[in-house]
């Protein structure tokens, strides 16, 4: 089946993976302290404005961390940022941005994981859904675009990215993940070739 991309949110830890049949060449990279899915080296160029953003970003004081489809991310970290509660910064900025004005209408996904309370959301074309994550909990940009329970057996960044990565849908790409600890938050990812 495919899902297209999709993350799986938990109270202390968030996975992401791209899955594409139109665009393939694209990887997780680390940069300055986040996680951007970009265009492999050898992809052809694109004008795709949906091809490359930020997919993993933690707030400035550590406390919380945001994963996503697209641009989503940002706006969702500067709002937490600026004091936002986690469920208004995901609904605002879901709502503000709106789904992908592209040929499939592909719904916006997001998450916050924090301290104390975790939420998943999307925004699609018929509507805008938020929910607290008390447990892992999946939503994808087609076919299972309504938040629900699955199982996520790995704790650790890279495991989780890899689980997300090897996950049972079709035409994976990369993954990225990020789990809370004492210290903040640690990342990890997976590009499909061993890395």
């Amino acid at each position: 089946m495919y899902v297209g991309r999709f993350i799986v949110v938990a109270p202390n830890r968030a996975a992401y993976r791209v899955s594409s049949r139109s665009f393939p060449n694209r990887q997780v990279i680390e940069r300055d302290g986040l996680l951007t899915v970009a265009p492999t080296p050898d992809a052809p160029e694109t004008d795709n404005p949906y091809i490359s953003y930020n997919c993993l970003r933690t707030t400035a004081d550590d406390e919380q961390a945001v994963i996503g489809n697209g641009t989503q991310v940002d706006p969702i970290t500067e709002k937490l940022d600026l004091g936002y509660p986690a469920r208004d910064a995901l609904t605002e900025s879901l709502l503000a941005l709106d789904y992908e004005k592209d040929d499939y209408d592909t719904p916006r996904i997001a998450g916050v994981v924090g301290d104390e309370e975790s939420y998943i959301g999307t925004v699609r074309r018929d509507a805008v859904l938020v929910h607290a994550v008390e447990e892992p909990t999946l939503v994808a940009t087609y076919e299972k675009n309504r938040p629900e329970a699955v199982d996520l057996e790995a704790t650790e960044p890279a495991a989780m990215a890899r689980e997300l990565y090897d996950a049972d849908f079709e035409h994976a790409v990369c993954a990225a993940a990020v789990t809370r600890t004492d210290e903040g938050f640690e990342t990890g990812l997976y590009n499909g070739n061993g890395e």
